[in-house]
């Protein structure tokens, strides 16, 4: 075991390599009287949601891509653009980008243009989607699932990595030594692959070398660890170096622990209510033991901090998403807890990981002069 190796055989992360970035879905939300606001006026909330994130020093803000009532992201590009020219540090990407319903090249021209007018901060994380709104309305056939994924994946890496480009698949027309504007330096948009737990994803991403960004949203996050070793050994497999590995998952950070619970549960009903996948709204027990024992993050910066710090080390993540404030949570509410995570739990987790760190570290085996390795 190497000095800063947890018993799961992964390394603690050092706390100055790691990336805590916002995720958002840009809910409907209400206002302080509970009535719904405008969906224009969430899309400036959001602006300002993320230049707040950009001012306290947290590392990324990402917006996710839905086609149905309730949300406001599904022109993500242009949203990210807004916020670049409000910001001027803070990394610039997608939640997630349903690449099976995009066009990789439009897709390339979008990415590259957001990280020329961002100075190289774009970053992106490509995925099948857990919903399939969009594959009616932009014409595709879900039969198509996994080729128009495979495909779009194959091509939209080429674009970033080597142009020009010549390629031809099934799902859109082929070309011939194309080059695509704008270009990208070397080594900008890096590009995650985003699974919700199927392991041929994880091998997907391990084939073509690209990082990985489990999204786990119900039970507990070290059921993951398979996943995590299956994608260190694919990734060995195909030749590639090691990549990181991140985590999305939803949460609420209040002052205390039964303020976020009291702010977080209702709108999360709500959420659920509203959509046909779920079954019905949770219990309040299962609400409650997925803060305990699961993947919901909600309660005050030291609950939050301390049980994300463990759950980093466990699966030996490199970058953490906060999908913050689920549901129609009022915006006031949504700029609260990003403050709180940006200045109380942020720091308090970089703590508890270096101190986890040294402590390895201090514990490991040393090897007598003269003995080999």
């Amino acid at each position: 075991m190497s000095n800063h190796e947890t018993p799961s055989g992964h390394e603690t992360p050092a706390a100055s390599d790691f990336e805590f970035g916002l995720d958002t879905a840009m809910y409907v939300s209400v206002d302080s009287d509970g009535r719904e606001i405008d969906g224009t006026d969430v899309l400036r909330n959001t602006i300002e949601e993320a230049v707040l994130a950009d001012e306290i020093g947290i590392d990324s803000f990402n917006i996710g891509e839905h086609y149905r009532e309730g949300f406001m992201d599904s022109a993500g590009a242009v949203m990210l653009a807004a916020i670049a020219s409000r910001t001027e540090r803070i990394r610039l990407g997608t939640a997630v980008t349903v690449l099976s319903t995009q066009d990789p090249v439009r897709l390339y021209s979008e990415s590259a243009t957001l990280d020329a007018i961002s100075n190289g901060r774009a970053q992106i994380a490509l995925g099948r989607g857990s919903l399939t709104d969009s594959f009616p309305l932009f014409g595709f056939d879900l039969a198509d699932y996994e080729t128009l994924f495979e495909e779009k994946l194959d091509l939209f890496t080429r674009l970033v990595r080597n142009q020009p480009v010549t390629w031809s698949g099934t799902v859109r027309s082929a070309l011939q030594n194309q080059r695509v504007m704008p270009p990208l330096p070397v080594g900008h948009l890096p590009t995650w692959v985003a699974v919700g737990g199927s392991p041929q994803s994880v091998i997907r991403a391990a084939r073509y070398g690209l990082p990985l960004i489990l999204a786990i949203i119900g039970g507990d996050p070290a059921r993951y660890l398979p996943y995590v070793d299956l994608y260190h050994r694919a990734l060995a497999e195909f030749g590639h170096a090691p990549q990181p590995v991140g985590m999305h998952s939803h949460g609420y950070i209040a002052r205390t622990d039964q303020e976020a619970r009291d702010i977080q549960f209702p709108h999360l009903t709500t959420m659920y209510e509203s959509d046909e996948r779920r079954g019905g709204s949770p219990s309040f027990a299962h609400f409650e033991n997925e803060i305990a024992n699961g993947s919901l993050y909600v309660g005050s910066p030291e609950t939050v901090a301390t049980k994300l710090a463990t759950n980093i080390r466990v699966l030996g993540l490199r970058r953490f998403d906060l999908a913050y404030a689920l549901g129609p949570i009022p915006h006031e509410q949504r700029m609260a807890t990003i403050e709180l995570f940006g200045r109380e739990v942020i720091p308090r987790v970089r703590e508890l990981l270096s101190a986890a760190s040294a402590a390895a570290a201090a514990t490991a085996p040393v090897l007598a002069v003269g003995a080999s390795a």
